[in-house]
């Protein structure tokens, strides 16, 4: 019984803070633009509304106009287990996540080289909820996640061709995980434990853009890494009485990398109505190595713990197009190719990742020359066979993900 504690204790504080959607990759989520998530978020070197902010800075100071530009991804995930031996199966219940992302454009005059923006998005965002009495109950049954990033952000076009900027970025989050322990009450359910908290961090997001030519264009750029500080998380036991003080309820801090991001990207134009990017992200997954957590009520059952994560830097591999239909009507459409950052031996029911394919379509239509619509739809599905080392969770996973996308912009001429 001590030994099968001091097990738990180290078990399930390791799936904590995972700030997860179980489409994602890795934890990160690719939607901040619908223009852009209609060519498989490929925006790096095409520079088409405000949502250069999140995109490239550098190229924010190319755009005719100040702009305002709001949109939602309803995100509609179904997840299936299938447990390795027994052939048990079990689904995710989990609602309709609804990532957002908000951006404004302010151009100092309208020949000006100088351009202000603010944007505010949430690349790290949903709940994931199993079925009641699942095989993984004591790893997750419910993680809720909210976090906003809000990027001020100043870009300035050095020459007719080459453009710049920089973006600071403030991170607020709130997680929510609920799982249950294998510590049974007479009646025979099951102990479990919530744990709650908000935290913060702090970063930066720079780009360069170069238009050489009409027909090609270039972006780089680096979104750093941010360190979320959970500062005031608390978790709260219910466990029988005989155990209340081996797991007492209490504070605890953590502090959880969000990983950093090297993106170049081209575009081409080979015939006058027609516009290919191909983006290729790097992603800094290497800072995600171990999830630890200082308690700040120890016991011999409930000890501070630190869990290998091991994750690997991606590359992840996108191709989008965009094709005139009309002067006001364009459509879109893209494929991705992303490489997971989870070795084996550590897929957890919060990050059920594999190297995917994910295809995207979309559209614009502007109204009026101020008012544009533009709509974007994803879909990707994944599946992944292992086993955890540190739960011997075994098993096959299956994810499949619908995200269809709208927003509206503004041009202030």
């Amino acid at each position: 019984m001590k030994n099968s504690l001091r097990r738990i204790s180290k078990i399930f504080i390791a799936f904590c803070f995972i700030p997860t959607i179980s489409w994602s990759q890795g934890y990160q989520v690719n939607l901040q633009g619908q223009s852009q998530q209609g060519m498989a978020s490929a925006g790096t070197a095409l520079i088409q509304d405000a949502a250069s902010i999140f995109y490239n800075p550098g190229g924010m100071s190319f755009l005719d106009n100040s702009e305002v530009i709001g949109g939602i991804t309803p995100t509609i995930s179904n997840g299936l287990f299938t447990e390795t031996g027994t052939e048990e199966y079990a689904r995710t219940t989990s609602p309709v996540g609804t990532p957002f992302a908000a951006y404004g454009v302010y151009k100092i005059g309208k020949s000006s080289k100088l351009s202000f923006g603010l944007g505010i998005y949430t690349p790290f965002g949903s709940t994931v909820e199993w079925q009641e009495g699942w095989a993984g109950r004591f790893a997750v049954t419910r993680l809720q996640l909210m976090s906003i990033f809000v990027q001020p952000t100043v870009s300035y076009k050095l020459a007719k061709s080459i453009g710049i900027g920089a973006g600071f970025v403030y991170t607020y989050g709130k997680v929510n995980l609920q799982k249950d322990l294998p510590l049974q009450f007479q009646n025979g359910d099951y102990g479990s434990v919530e744990l709650a908290g908000t935290g913060s961090g702090l970063g930066f997001n720079i780009g360069i853009y170069y238009d050489p030519e009409k027909w090609f264009t270039v972006g780089l750029t680096y979104r750093s890494q941010v360190n979320m500080n959970l500062k005031n998380g608390t978790a709260t036991f219910t466990v029988p009485t005989s155990l209340e003080d081996k797991f007492p309820s209490g504070g605890f801090t953590s502090t959880l990398p969000l990983p950093s991001v090297v993106t170049l990207g081209f575009a081409i134009k080979p015939i006058e109505k027609l516009t290919i990017a191909v983006d290729v992200n790097y992603v800094g997954w290497v800072a995600y190595d171990t999830l630890a957590f200082d308690y700040e009520l120890n016991t011999e059952s409930l000890e501070d713990t630190k869990s290998p994560r091991n994750y690997e830097n991606t590359f992840a591999f996108r191709l989008g197009a965009q094709y005139d239909l009309t002067d006001k009507i364009v459509a879109r459409a893209g494929i991705s190719y992303g490489l997971t950052p989870v070795s084996n031996g550590y897929v957890t029911p919060e990050t059920p990742d594999a190297n995917r394919v994910s295809y995207t379509i979309g559209v614009g239509y502007e109204i009026g020359g101020r008012l544009k619509l533009d709509a974007s739809l994803l879909y990707t599905q994944v599946k992944r066979t292992d086993k955890n080392i540190e739960t011997n969770l075994e098993g096959t996973f299956k994810v499949i993900v619908f995200a269809p996308g709208l927003s509206i912009s503004y041009a202030l001429k």
